[in-house]
């Protein structure tokens, strides 16, 4: 997988220049030569900031007067598109044109938000918004109400995205982890969104609640539940992902799994108990019903993997949902690759696995992950 930092490279430095070339009359050199210098040596965010401070070198001191150049960057980029090719990371161009109204507009928050709503189907304002949250809650709020019935999906989206407290890379929202009162209208506004890249905002915004207001996220799903359509149900369940995980009991009843499950599950049966560096672990195990009546299962496994500190990470990932008749018995198999990814480094050494039945711990075993 190509590094993220990629998409800040020289490809996006052309795209920004020229870009802002066809606005006014702009340093495109100046400016090329300062995003270039040094830049190998950067990772990802911190090549953002990087590109950040050169513009700030090449675009009026002004903000007042900068805010009217970066406005008329879509129209340009839309049309620029076609000479640039498109790929996974090509968007990341766009990254710090946005949060650049984070960093030098903060002393302008009406002229800032308005320029957000702008830019945001570029990328996503979805972290340059975060510092007029923190500083401008009601006044947010008050662009947020109306932002929710934009008929631009990437608008009503950073609405849910932008509010999120625990969004991956950006600023925790700590007012929000504590009291996530003030979005509830707003998610509730949105859970019917036409458009999925909303919905699963949605859903992942409730997901981080979930992490410190359990009850809450179960309580509001329920009660969208009781008028929900497919779309929403997919919504709700995607929200409590994060608690099916970790097992908590009040949440299997809201999808029809069964609370107390009736069943044996065999011990573990691991291909090898030492898996080799980039190698695979390869496990297989029987479930057998002893109920009279069928039964609703979510099946998971659960990795402890070796940290460089000699402790443990852990993390569940998704095996099976499972109907099971009365007394029927099922054998389940999984392969899990210790192929190297850039998100997690395997460390040699113990490690342990364990097979979940509706959050709740039935078989583990340890083995050895070699160099």
């Amino acid at each position: 997988m190509e590094p993220m930092k990629n998409g800040l490279a020289e490809p996006a430095i052309k795209r920004i220049a020229q870009t802002f070339s066809s606005i006014f009359d702009f340093d495109q050199a100046q400016f090329e030569q300062l995003a270039k210098s040094d830049l190998e040596s950067l990772e990802l965010k911190a090549r953002l900031m990087h590109f950040i401070k050169a513009l700030h070198v090449c675009l009026p001191d002004d903000f007042e007067k900068a805010a009217v150049l970066l406005a008329q960057v879509p129209k340009v980029w839309a049309e620029l598109d076609e000479q640039y090719q498109r790929n996974a990371l090509s968007g990341f161009a766009a990254w710090p044109i946005i949060d650049y109204v984070s960093v030098y507009g903060t002393e302008h928050p009406e002229i800032s938000l308005n320029l957000l709503k702008i830019l945001t189907p570029l990328f996503s304002a979805e972290f340059a918004i975060r510092p007029f949250i923190q500083q401008y809650p009601q006044l947010c709020l008050s662009y947020f109400e109306i932002w929710v019935k934009d008929t631009n999906e990437h608008v009503r989206r950073l609405v849910s995205e932008g509010t999120r407290p625990l969004l991956p890379w950006g600023i925790r929202l700590t007012q929000f982890v504590i009291d996530p009162s003030p979005n509830l209208g707003l998610l509730d506004t949105l859970k019917n969104d036409p458009s999925l890249y909303v919905r699963r905002s949605v859903a992942n915004h409730l997901n981080d609640i979930a992490k410190h207001d359990p009850e809450l996220v179960i309580n509001i799903c329920t009660e969208w539940q009781q008028s929900a359509d497919e779309k929403t149900l997919w919504l709700i369940k995607h929200a409590c992902r994060g608690l099916i995980k970790a097992g908590h009991p009040k949440v299997f009843k809201l999808f029809g799994y069964t609370q107390s499950p009736e069943l044996t599950l065999s011990a573990l049966r691991l291909e090898s108990l030492v898996v080799q560096q980039g190698g695979d672990l390869t496990f297989e195990f029987d479930v057998q019903s002893n109920a009279n009546s069928p039964q609703q299962l979510v099946i998971d496994y659960k990795l402890h993997f070796m940290r460089a500190n000699g402790q443990h990470n852990i993390k569940v990932f998704k095996l099976k949902n499972l109907h099971m008749a009365a007394m029927q018995a099922v054998q389940l198999s999984k392969t899990h690759s210790f192929k190297p990814i850039t998100t997690r480094k395997y460390y040699s050494g113990t490690h342990k696995i364990e097979i979940m039945v509706n959050g709740i711990t039935r078989q583990s075993c340890e083995f050895e992950l070699a160099d």
